[in-house]
């Protein structure tokens, strides 16, 4: 058995189901490849950003792992001027993820969290579970136990 993340211990906290998937030491750097590993479509498995908004406050998307943040549709989402994406050694000391390893649920305080509209409609979806290698399935309704979040159209695809 794999070591417990800290994501899983919320989720078994808040009595929450959910599927954990170990990829431990493949190599997998980009979600498709994770997505490819998992034997899962690109579609139902999701990555998590973290930008900063011209106000200084920081925001967290979740898209699938085959799009691009589109940063204006992120910026009107959230109510920003824009939104750039946070510089990779900012992100461990804002959220307490590293880079490859950051789940929207668990972080160091919780951030304005949009998870893209292709989340409607799936009975259960992957985001990583705290840490590179670990990824959780669960229900989109499930989440919303654990995390506020609002559904947008955030996305572009990749050009």
């Amino acid at each position: 058995m794999e070591e417990k993340t800290n994501v899983m211990r919320i989720l078994e906290r808040k009595k929450i189901l959910y599927q954990p998937h170990f990829y431990g030491d493949t190599g997998a750097v980009s979600g498709i490849e994770v997505a490819q590993i998992l034997r899962e479509d690109p579609a139902k498995v999701f990555k998590t950003l973290v930008t900063e908004g011209k106000s200084g406050q920081h925001y967290v998307f979740v898209i699938p792992v085959e799009k691009e943040l589109d940063l204006k549709k992120a910026a009107k989402a959230v109510g920003e001027k824009s939104v750039a994406m946070l510089k990779a050694k900012e992100l461990l000391p804002l959220t307490g993820y590293v880079h490859g390893g950051c789940s929207p649920v668990g972080m160091k305080k919780p951030f304005t969290t949009t998870i893209d509209k292709q989340v409607e409609g799936l009975e259960a979806f992957f985001f990583s579970g705290g840490k590179i290698g670990v990824q959780v399935e669960l229900a989109p309704e499930d989440l919303r136990k654990v995390i506020a979040f609002q559904v947008a159209d955030v996305t572009a695809q990749p050009g």
